[in-house]
């Protein structure tokens, strides 16, 4: 594989081009070999590990296109190849201008993500964000697409074949198990929360200025209000990156009082009511 089509440990910016995501080494020689192979790369994990950044960040770091498909429960597999739009059809038979060809079927059919990646001249990729959220069904003919790299138009009896093979991520929340046959045509990767030093070198991607008191006694409390029974939200990495930047932006905030336990701004860290008193009765223990 050409180096240019290689991502190293910090694979570029984020989507909002502001920061760069920080790989381990494992994940980053993953993705590497999945490119390599052509192959989906799975990505398991709690939310809030980065799976869905990932592919932001491939996205930018090897200046390719990024193609987002949200899984939602109710979805079926054609509405992610294509639509057909019946309602535009009548429409434009009853209303429109006459001189338009309503019998042209093809002017009425609209690509969906997939079917995007695959009509599109260039080399994309394509995150399929969730997909545990879709029935097994959903998921094996899914792959039997991606495997063939193409699908049928049963309207036009046309066969959309891709142009390039999109560079493939598939996230799943591990919230249900998937199919045996689905697992496996992909490679896999799980994606653990960070320990404390790759959290660290995460904040100071985000931070170059941070002090070191202020990363020492972020990173610190954080993994103590994450230790904290029975919370049903625990925070994630994007909370802790809003909380340091709710913090620096506070005038009157000082670090000293930070490492005497006094910690401001909790609904930066925890969007739930009982998460929230939960982590308020117990941080001045």
């Amino acid at each position: 594989m050409h180096e240019e089509n290689q991502i190293g440990k910090y694979s570029g910016a984020t989507n909002s081009g502001a920061t760069k995501y920080v790989l381990d080494e494992e994940l980053a020689k993953i993705v590497n070999i999945s490119m390599a192979l052509e192959m989906p790369l799975l990505l398991k994990g709690e939310p809030g590990t980065g799976k869905t950044m990932l592919a932001h960040s491939i996205s930018e770091s090897l200046n390719m296109r990024l193609i987002v498909l949200n899984v939602k429960s109710s979805m079926k597999l054609i509405d992610a190849l294509y639509q057909y739009d019946t309602l535009t059809r009548l429409n434009d038979s009853r209303f429109g201008d006459s001189s338009k060809d309503v019998s042209n079927i093809e002017d009425y059919i609209r690509m969906g993500k997939i079917g995007q990646s695959f009509v599109t001249d260039e080399k994309v990729v394509l995150l399929i964000d969730e997909i545990d959220k879709a029935d097994t069904d959903f998921q094996d003919d899914m792959l039997d697409v991606l495997d063939q790299m193409e699908f049928d138009i049963i309207e036009t009896d046309k066969t959309i074949k891709a142009k390039c093979r999109p560079v493939i991520i598939i996230t799943s929340n591990a919230k249900k198990d998937l199919s045996d046959p689905f697992l496996g045509r992909c490679n896999f990767h799980h994606i653990a929360f960070p320990e404390p030093d790759m959290m660290r070198d995460i904040v100071k991607v985000h931070f170059t200025d941070i002090s070191k008191d202020l990363l020492e006694s972020a990173v610190k409390i954080f993994y103590r209000l994450r230790g904290f029974r029975s919370i049903e939200k625990q925070p994630a990495t994007r909370e802790l990156i809003n909380w340091i930047r709710a913090l620096r932006s506070d005038p009157d905030f000082r670090v000293k009082d930070l490492i005497k336990g006094n910690v401001p701004y909790l609904g930066v860290l925890f969007k739930k009511s009982p998460d929230f008193a939960i982590a308020q009765n117990n941080i001045a223990r």
